[in-house]
Parts: C-alpha cells; sequence; structure tokens
C-alpha cells in the first residue's frame, strides 16, 4: 500500500513530458467499453475529491472528520445546515482537528445556511455526507444522485413510506451510474459482526428461527425551549421528538438491530404486530413518541424475531442480538463479543479478533477506496428495507394491528412536507396544555 502511495505521488511530480504521455493513455482509455474518464483519472489517483457535509450536528462533524482521514487526497469544501450556530460550531471543531493541513478549506462564500442550503453544497461536492434529521433524507438523497455525487447518508433514509420509495428509486439509479452510496448501518462494517455473519453463511449456526434484539436505554438529550423560538425551530432543535423529523426511537437507533436480524436471516420480514406508549418520558419536551416498543417480526422463511427499544431511565440497559438457530445460538454484543455455541452450550465458533477498528471510520475507508478503485458500493437499497422493517414496527405499535409488509409498502401518509421554510408550520402541533398528540393503539390509524 505504502509503494503504491509512493508511486501515485511520483506520477503527480512527472515532468510536462511525461504527463502528456500519460494524458493520451487516458485518451485511449477513454475508447474502451463502459470505461469513463473518471474511471481512468482514479487509476492514477490524481483527482483531489472534494467533501461536503449536510447536517452539521455532532454526527455530521465526525462523519467528516472520518471522510477527511479515509483518503489522503480529500478536502472539505463546502458545508451546509438549518442553523448558522451548528455550522460554524461543526466548522470551527474540524478547522482545529485538521490545523496545519490543506483538509478543511470551506470558504465563507461556501457555507450554506437554511433549508434549501443542500442544493448548493452538493453542487460543489464529489461526494456528500447526508447527516441532517432523517425526514430530509429522501429528498437530499434524491438532489445528490440526479447531481452525479458518491453518498454517505445516515440511517434511517426516511421517516414515512413514500419516503422509502423514493430512496428505492434512487438506489436503482444510483447504481445505473455506478454511484456509490454508504449508509450508516455500521454494524455491517463491525469486524465481530461481519465474522458471525460469514459462519452463518457457511451454516455453522444453521437456520435461524428465532430472536431477540435490543435497543434498551435511558433515553437521548432534551433542549429546553427559549423564550421567543418559534415552533419550527424548537422542533428542528429537538428533531428527535418529533416523527415527520425523526420517526421515532424505533427507527433512528433500533433499526441497527433490526437491520443485524434482517441480515443475519436474508429477508426482510412479511409481517409486524406489538405493542407500545409513554409511561415515563411523558412531558412537553418527549414530543409525540413513544417511550416503549415491542415489536414481533415474522420473516419468510419462518423465523419470528423479538424487538424491543425503550427510552426509561432506571432500567434495564441493553443493546445487542441473540438468536436461537437449528444447531445452536448466536450471541452478538456491540462492544464485541460474538459467539455461536452449540444445543449444549458449547463454542462452535467465538470471535477472537483484535480489538475491531472503529466501524464508522471504517465505513468511510471502504467508501473512499471504492471510489478510488472505480467500484461500486451500493447500501441503499437495504437501508431502505430495513428503515421500512422499523417503520412497519412503528407502526405496528402505534395501531395495535398486524401489518403486512406489501400492504405498509404502499402507505400514502406523508409525515414529512416535500417543502419546508422558517415560515412552515410543522405538521405536529401542541395543545393548548402545551402537549403533543401522542398516538393511541386500537384507535390510531397507520394505512
Amino acid at each position: 500500500m505504502k509503494n503504491s502511495k509512493k508511486n501515485q505521488k511520483s506520477i503527480l511530480k512527472s515532468s510536462r513530458r511525461d504527463f502528456v504521455r500519460n494524458s493520451s493513455i487516458v485518451a485511449a482509455g477513454m475508447m474502451l467499453p463502459g470505461m469513463e474518464m473518471s474511471a481512468m483519472t482514479n487509476v492514477f489517483n490524481e483527482k483531489t475529491l472534494k467533501l461536503a457535509v449536510v447536517g452539521c450536528g455532532g454526527r455530521g462533524t465526525g462523519a467528516a472528520n472520518q471522510a477527511l482521514k479515509a483518503d489522503e487526497n480529500v478536502q472539505l469544501v463546502a458545508m451546509a445546515d438549518a442553523f448558522e450556530d451548528r455550522l460554524s460550531g461543526s466548522l470551527q471543531s474540524l478547522e482545529k482537528e485538521f490545523e496545519g493541513s490543506k483538509k478543511v478549506n470551506v470558504q465563507k462564500k461556501h457555507q450554506y445556511v437554511g433549508f434549501d442550503a443542500y442544493k448548493k453544497a452538493i453542487d460543489e461536492a464529489d461526494v456528500v455526507i447526508l447527516t441532517t434529521p432523517p425526514g430530509f433524507r429522501p429528498y437530499h438523497f434524491e438532489y445528490a444522485i440526479n447531481a452525479g455525487k458518491h453518498v454517505f447518508m445516515e440511517k434511517p433514509v426516511a421517516t414515512d413510506v413514500p419516503g422509502i420509495r423514493k430512496v428505492l428509486e434512487m438506489a436503482k439509479i444510483a447504481k445505473a451510474k455506478k454511484l456509490n452510496v454508504v449508509v450508516g448501518l455500521q454494524r455491517r462494517y463491525q469486524n465481530n459482526y461481519l465474522a458471525i455473519a460469514e459462519q452463518i453463511k457457511q451454516n455453522k449456526a444453521g437456520k435461524i428461527m428465532s430472536g431477540q434484539v435490543y435497543w434498551n436505554s435511558a433515553g437521548v438529550w432534551v433542549n429546553p425551549r427559549k423564550a421567543g423560538q418559534s415552533e419550527m425551530e424548537y422542533q428542528m432543535r429537538n428533531w428527535y421528538y418529533f416523527n415527520w423529523l425523526c420517526g421515532d426511537h424505533i427507527l433512528e437507533q433500533h433499526i441497527h438491530n433490526i437491520d443485524v436480524a434482517n441480515w443475519f436471516i436474508g429477508e426482510y420480514p412479511i409481517s409486524a404486530q406489538g405493542m407500545g406508549g409513554r409511561l415515563v418520558r411523558t412531558g412537553p419536551e418527549h414530543g409525540e413518541i413513544f417511550d416503549h416498543h415491542f415489536v414481533e417480526f415474522k420473516y419468510p422463511g419462518g423465523a419470528v424475531i423479538s424487538s424491543q427499544c425503550r427510552h426509561q431511565p432506571g432500567t434495564w440497559s441493553k443493546v445487542g442480538e441473540k438468536f436461537q438457530a437449528s444447531k445452536g445460538t448466536v450471541d452478538m454484543n456491540d462492544a464485541g463479543a460474538a459467539s455461536i455455541t452449540d444445543l449444549d452450550g458449547n463454542d462452535l465458533f467465538r470471535y477472537r479478533g483484535q480489538r475491531d477498528p472503529n466501524p464508522y471510520q471504517v465505513e468511510h475507508d471502504k467508501l473512499f477506496a471504492s471510489i478510488r478503485n472505480n467500484e461500486v458500493i451500493s447500501d441503499a437499497e437495504n437501508g431502505a428495507k430495513s428503515t421500512m422493517t422499523a417503520i412497519m414496527g412503528r407502526m405496528a405499535t402505534y395501531s395495535g394491528q398486524v401489518i403486512n409488509w406489501e400492504e405498509a409498502l404502499k402507505s400514502q401518509e406523508v409525515l414529512m412536507p416535500k417543502d419546508v421554510t422558517w415560515n412552515s408550520t410543522p405538521p405536529t402541533l401542541p395543545g393548548e396544555d402545551g402537549l403533543y398528540p401522542v398516538p393511541k393503539p386500537g384507535k390510531t390509524k397507520v394505512l
């Protein structure tokens, strides 16, 4: 790898005569079937990949940091956010992290603020990071793919079914354009999960028949309402608690564990039924989302997965997955442990690898390596279908009904407005008591 980098640098330092000769080779390569100019450029690794970040919160800042470390010849050139303070804070953090290098070069004119700022930032880049609240993701992804950009986007990829259909549509276009799309379901880039997935593929555990997946925790942050703050700004600052922006924590967090079930089983569920509600986090500061969900997902091959997530301080916490298969048990732990044991509890396989590299970093390492090597990573379809699985679970807990995948995928209910401005009225508003309407199982209609 080091020798390769030295060779790349020597090419960059070649004389004008050598450059002309190399250019002739490129021109000849353009005549090869299916070989684009950009692909030949990547062979010589001469191109500085321009990066843009859309959504400059903590996750956007972290993803930008990882992207800049993933490739020695990438430069952050544009940023966009609905809020100027988040953009400037993110930029300051990144400038400090990469002080003394040319990695961060976001001129004032390329710092875009507002709900339509994403278009301007995306236009400046070769690679874009989409890390706004999830409700915006389908529209930002659509614009990026239509503009021919490689994409890293966080999960979930939508908050409603029309958004899912849009992402699935754009996933096909991205493949046709040979654009790389990585989705932030980082367990698929984590060594212990990859090791177990390979063992399952080799039939070490047998057929998975049931399982339990968990994201049980105390909950997340709240930004208190400030005097004079508009309802739109308040909800944008507290996007986690409003379904048009977030989709509930069964999407925002628990999607990771649900995605592992889909991955290991090799299927997406055909139906879901479950229960949920609000028992602890019930104040107006917690918006409209539930503080607990329990769902049974049924799969075409017969597997039944029990899914549970909650935001309740002082309760049992667990983030992980466990599966019962015909030959034994698969046990996963996000901290790095993983094993397959037989029906008597004896080890069939135990992950004993070294400390995992940070899977958040690996996502970007793989993305930029794929771009450089003229390869294609296509995560968008799975990202959409695992998001759809979580939406189906939310539909089941909100309604108390059995939800069928095919019927759910036809839903026309739009949670996320296409065009949002600071003068827009949010889809959800508080009542006279200051409380937001909360779904009621048995009464709430989802289909």
